[in-house]
């Protein structure tokens, strides 16, 4: 990878983390709307003093469900791991072939970049572990 596509790779890939850090929070978000489940958007929770600090040092979006405590843990469960679903249609159109890796190293970058978002993050796996606990406290608390 030599030449133009050097230059290219670099925006492409940020381009596609960017894209894909959206999905991977609307991910959640389309699950907790299925269920019916409040849930509220917010982007770049954690703001530094300038917007290199908030690109590269904080989360871009988050999603924060407000269950009363009737949901069932599975809901809670299948919203925090759905980015999972964001790397099937890379594996289906890399089985049936339709991705050029090794034509395109620019392909290959967003691919990367793309995947890297459907990997649910430490906070979401901390969700679907102990979901039973956070409706517990949402009932308790009432």
């Amino acid at each position: 990878m030599f030449g133009p596509d050097v230059f290219l790779a670099v925006p492409v890939l940020a381009a596609s983390v960017a894209v894909g850090l959206i999905a991977h929070e609307y991910a959640h978000a389309f699950v907790l709307r299925l269920a019916g489940v409040a849930y509220t958007v917010e982007y770049f929770p954690d703001r530094g003093d300038s917007v290199v600090t908030t690109l590269a040092s904080c989360r871009w979006a988050r999603v924060n469900p407000r269950p009363i405590g009737t949901e069932p843990p599975w809901v809670l469960r299948v919203a925090a791991l759905m980015p999972l679903a964001l790397a099937v249609p890379v594996f289906v159109s890399g089985l049936a072939g339709t991705i050029p890796f090794g034509d395109r190293p620019v392909t290959t970058v967003a691919t990367i970049g793309w995947l890297a978002c459907a990997i649910p993050s430490p906070q979401d796996f901390s969700v679907a572990f102990y979901a039973h606990r956070v409706l517990e406290e949402q009932t308790d608390g009432e």
